[in-house]
């Protein structure tokens, strides 16, 4: 990048080009280590489109030149990803359909009407991630960001006595061993950073805040936002802006997982989409535009008396559809007639994953 070349040469607004040569920025030089807060506030330009000319002028690394990019082959990036754990569910069937659980490094997105589990899911995936490191977990901590006021503690208390007393139970019950450290309720509760975003300018604060957050919690290794559409879709009048900022998240959310390996998990509601001369049909809210923003997109459904999950989006797995229920103890399997009948088999291998009838 040439630091002399002149900013008007760049394809920038006029209107922002204007504000930059005011407040004396005319050349790439004179951007060098400049924040997207500092351009914002010494130009009058909105932090979003700061950051926009930043990436712009700069490049990806926001220094002017590549040097900080470290080659990587192809091999490499799969051993990489093969090595990284997996959050489960506590659904065998529902992590066998995703590989093992809710991968870290990407953007796994649960689509459902009302009723369908999506929080119910986000609760059991941020107690899951805390599991400890013996018993094959994370021993995590997590940040979870709700939108919608869905977030119900006591629930989560139900979610995280359940997932305590299994891993005891796998581990052998044996509570004096000292194995399970100090993976208590209380424990697990305190380690959960809880937001709550009222309207989409608190959402995308939040999510701007969360790397600086991060560094200070290096333990951090999930990202819940419940729901990321709420906010979008009541508060907008103006499309294209909307358009511009979800694009935007998106780009923060996914690097975000990929700079601190962490798994993004966001859940997304269903709208009803009319095309002349066909039926109606549900399909995911935000857009066609917005089904690229997330790695993996899953979408959940009721089926007569049943909940099903659909693997809809996967770059690595087939589309599949698997049953799951939702109990007083979080996400299960649905239990079958031959299986109702083996209660009294406990499975002692330490793997979380395994299934247990807690209700």
């Amino acid at each position: 990048m040439q630091t002399q070349r002149e900013l008007s040469s760049f394809p920038i607004a006029p209107v922002h080009k204007t504000k930059l040569a005011a407040a004396g920025f005319i050349i790439v030089e004179d951007l060098k280590g400049m924040k997207p807060s500092e351009l914002s506030k010494e130009t009058g330009i909105g932090m979003e489109e700061s950051l926009d000319i930043l990436k712009l002028v700069l490049g990806t690394d926001g220094k002017g030149d590549n040097s900080g990019h470290v080659d990587k082959s192809a091999l490499d990036i799969l051993k990489q990803e093969q090595s990284l754990p997996h959050i489960v569910t506590f659904s065998e069937q529902l992590d066998n359909m995703l590989g093992g659980g809710v991968p870290l490094c990407k953007i796994t997105e649960f689509c459902g009407a009302p009723g369908t589990g999506k929080t119910q899911i986000c609760m059991q995936l941020a107690v899951d991630a805390q599991i400890p490191e013996c018993l094959g977990g994370l021993e995590a901590e997590v940040i979870y960001i709700d939108t919608e006021g869905s977030f119900i503690v006591e629930r989560l208390v139900d979610i995280v006595t359940a997932t305590v007393e299994h891993c005891k139970e796998i581990a052998g019950g044996d509570q004096d061993s000292g194995e399970l450290g100090d993976f208590t309720p209380e424990r697990v509760l305190s380690r959960m950073h809880y937001y709550r975003c009222h309207d989409y300018i608190e959402l995308l604060a939040t999510i701007h805040l969360l790397p600086d957050f991060i560094k200070q919690h290096s333990k951090v290794r999930l990202v819940i936002v419940d729901s990321v559409a709420f906010h979008f879709r009541h508060d907008f009048d103006d499309m294209s802006l909307r358009t511009r900022l979800l694009t935007s998240t998106a780009q923060n959310l996914i690097k975000l997982a990929t700079t601190f390996e962490l798994a993004v998990v966001l859940t997304n509601q269903m709208t009803t989409k009319v095309r002349a001369g066909e039926s109606s049909q549900l399909v995911p809210a935000l857009g066609e535009s917005w089904g690229h923003a997330s790695t993996i997109r899953v979408i959940l459904y009721w089926e007569g008396q049943e909940r099903y999950a659909w693997l809809y989006k996967s770059p690595s797995h087939r589309e599949a559809r698997v049953p799951y229920q939702v109990t007083m103890g979080g996400i299960r399997d649905v239990v079958t007639e031959d299986e109702s009948h083996n209660d009294d088999t406990v499975d002692t291998d330490k793997n979380p994953t395994k299934r247990q009838r807690v209700t």
